[in-house]
């Protein structure tokens, strides 16, 4: 199960994002998880609260937005949804050239920390960082 990895790793970026601004909780953490990545978003889920107990992210929430899979056809530039199993000819002039142009990311949006002042118990008006990729 990857997906505990992947977590560790949410984890481990979204503290260093609390740190860097002295919050003492993080509210959420938002990903970018591409439908051929090969991550379950479920696993992601429970991943996260197992690995996050006992840390400043306890409680916090993990939103997952699913990006589906989109390929383009180099011939006449049709971008579709390849499927799964993956189907990268062109449906519309049959051609085979055609490139992933969505669906493969695994990539944390941004971290949703308290705002300034705020206590550990939640607040109003969070404020989020935006990160690059995990995995």
């Amino acid at each position: 199960m990857h997906e505990l990895s992947i977590a560790a790793a949410v984890v481990e970026s979204a503290q260093d994002t609390a740190r860097r601004h002295g919050a003492s909780s993080v509210e959420a953490v938002r990903l970018r998880v591409g439908e051929l990545s090969g991550v379950v978003a479920d696993a992601l889920r429970f991943s996260f609260e197992v690995v996050t107990e006992g840390t400043e992210l306890a409680g916090a929430e993990l939103v997952v937005e699913d990006v589906p899979a989109r390929a383009r056809c180099a011939a006449c530039a049709l971008e579709f949804a390849p499927g799964v199993p993956l189907r990268l000819w062109c449906p519309e002039c049959g051609e085979g050239a055609t490139e992933l142009v969505a669906g493969r990311e695994l990539e944390i949006v941004d971290v949703t920390l308290p705002p300034a002042g705020a206590s550990c118990d939640g607040g109003s008006a969070p404020q989020g960082e935006r990160q690059g990729g995990v995995a």
